[in-house]
């Protein structure tokens, strides 16, 4: 038999010699690639390391990691702090007559919120790191529970590079520690794939149902390959009961927290199916973009993990033996959200964080697969392009990793002023008990009533031209999270009450300076002194490579700055 003779090359082989040689991708060598004996794999991966690496960087992602969303700070942080601490900011979704935001979602946070809010007393900064801390926490289970699976399934060094990717890429260390559906939905996708891969069908479908209905509803497109194939192999009682018992489980908890918290019974996650999809949903109210918009977004936050990841059924025909059909499974979802997504008129960035940690194993897939575009499989010796190929594996993952530092740096370094500038709030008590804290056109950039002290009693809006519908704070006398208030309306039209009139009332406002032809309030020093001042990236002036990517010794030199303000208004000299 051909398993018998020495391994070396011969000058002829037999069909039936041919055919009975080991097939390095056949279903015995996977299964001993499970076992930990596949080709250079020796001990499987341990738990400890992914652990320690995964669990540094979600804990630098939780204290560096910017806003990148008002709708993260306005429709999750605000609903938190109410709750916490009865006051904060309501958007319309939040309303009563509109109920578009599940109460369960934010109660899940408030397990760390409000035992950190006992902790920290007054220091409400400290509650909300806490939070992103227990976020960073969730993160760091799943992807570590991910990079074992694909480590046990398909060798120690595509769980390594997997680890290295998710510990690194942009995209992955700033939506693991954002409190936004999406990511909740991420983290479900990330376990429920590990758990598929690891043979757990019926957990994988149990998991993937608590992401669409805790987290994001139209993750569901997101989850259904691995819910389809799960039904399909494991025992189809036992899995569809799982994911059906999870579903009505969940649902009937919503149902009651919104109910606990809207004042009526209805169901948060039916009403925004119901605006988005059934009819009345205007989400192009809040800006279009165009087509290859996530395109160019999965390139900014990824680099060329991205390419490498849509090249992944590009190889294929070459690797099909050793990643399908499981790890297709896997990643398809890859393909299918970003097609559904890119014809949708209203996109933002973080629609796309369901598919982040499976961006980063279809690239680390790829790179893996390198030498089997080579690679003879009539020899048993590695050719010359082989082994250069396997050199350019790591050549390449240093070169993503690095790019992926570049835009982190440069994201937080760039942008992170207005929490920065917020945190300086508590400095200035000088300014009095029932101080108004006034922001005009940066509205979008308030980092939520975590950051602002107790002698600050109000937060308001100046008009500085934006026409859309601003948040009001809750509203006690009208009902808090049961008011159902007049001023709002989902037509995002402004509201004649949203907005301060009298700038006069402003005791501090916050402001950005940037280099434009109208003047800055803060530029009239003989009405208001500068307390902060911290430079801000210039997005418009700056050039597209030097801002998006951190070029040693070009970065400050070619990037245009602004300067975000915290101001103090003088008392009038009438």
């Amino acid at each position: 038999m051909a398993l018998s003779v020495a391994r070396h090359r011969r000058p002829a082989t037999s069909e039936t010699d041919r055919d009975s040689s080991p097939d390095p991708y056949s279903k015995e060598r996977k299964e001993g690639r499970r076992e930990g004996e596949g080709e250079g794999e020796g001990r499987r991966m341990g738990w400890v390391l992914p652990m320690i690496f995964l669990g540094m960087l979600r804990h630098m992602s939780a204290t560096s990691n910017i806003l990148h969303d008002c709708d993260e700070v306005f429709n999750y942080w605000e609903p938190l702090h109410y709750l916490l601490y009865k006051s904060g900011f309501q958007t319309w979704e939040y309303s009563s007559e509109f109920a578009l935001r599940s109460y369960l979602y934010i109660f899940i946070h408030a397990l760390a919120a409000g035992p950190a809010s006992l902790i920290f007393s007054e220091e409400k900064v400290q509650v909300f790191y806490s939070v992103r801390l227990f976020l960073g926490l969730i993160s760091t289970i799943t992807e570590t529970i991910l990079v074992i699976a694909l480590s046990r399934r398909y060798g120690k060094r595509l769980g390594y590079y997997s680890l290295a990717m998710l510990c690194l890429t942009s995209g992955c260390f700033f939506a693991s520690t954002s409190f936004l559906p999406s990511t909740f939905s991420m983290y479900a996708v990330t376990l429920s794939s590990a758990l598929f891969l690891l043979e757990k069908y019926a957990f994988a479908v149990a998991i993937a149902a608590a992401g669409v209905i805790l987290g994001w509803p139209f993750s569901i497109l997101v989850v259904l390959p691995v819910t389809v194939y799960s039904l399909i192999r494991g025992p189809f009682k036992k899995v569809f009961l799982s994911g059906l018992l999870t579903s009505l489980s969940l649902l009937a908890f919503s149902v009651l927290a919104d109910y606990h918290c809207y004042g009526r019974w209805t169901s948060s996650v039916f009403n925004l199916l119901k605006y988005n999809v059934l009819g009345g949903g205007e989400s192009h109210l809040y800006g279009t973009e165009g087509l290859l918009f996530y395109l160019r977004n999965g390139f900014n936050n990824f680099n060329f993990c991205f390419i490498l990841a849509l090249l992944f059924v590009g190889i294929l025909p070459i690797a099909r033996k050793k990643y399908a059909p499981d790890l297709l499974i896997v990643i398809s979802p890859v393909y299918i959200w970003l097609a559904f997504m890119s014809l949708q008129a209203h996109k933002e960035e973080r629609f796309l964080y369901p598919i982040y940690p499976l961006i980063c194993v279809a690239a680390t897939a790829v790179i893996d697969s390198f030498p089997d575009f080579f690679r003879d499989k009539y020899a048993v010796e590695d050719g010359i392009l082989v082994k250069i190929a396997k050199g350019l594996r790591p050549l390449f993952l240093g070169l993503i990793l690095c790019a992926s530092h570049s835009r982190t740096f440069s994201i937080i370094n760039g942008y992170s002023a207005p929490m920065q500038i917020y945190k300086h709030l508590e400095h200035h008590e000088d300014a009095g008990t029932g101080s108004i804290l006034c922001v005009g056109s940066e509205w979008h950039r308030y980092p939520s009533s975590f950051f602002i002290p107790s002698y600050v009693s109000e937060v308001r809006w100046v008009d500085d031209g934006f026409r859309g519908l601003l948040p009001f704070p809750f509203n006690a006398t009208l009902g808090g999270t049961t008011a159902a208030p007049p001023y709002f309306n989902n037509k995002n039209k402004a509201s004649e009450e949203q907005f301060l009139r009298d700038i006069k009332a402003c005791t501090l406002f916050v402001e950005l300076n940037l280099k434009r032809p109208h003047p800055a309030r803060g530029t009239d020093l003989t009405k208001w002194e500068t307390l902060a001042a911290l430079p801000f990236l210039d997005r418009e002036l700056s050039p597209a490579t030097y801002r998006s990517f951190f070029i040693p010794y070009k970065w400050q030199e070619k990037n245009v700055f602004g300067l975000y303000k915290l101001l103090r208004q003088l008392p009038s000299s009438d």
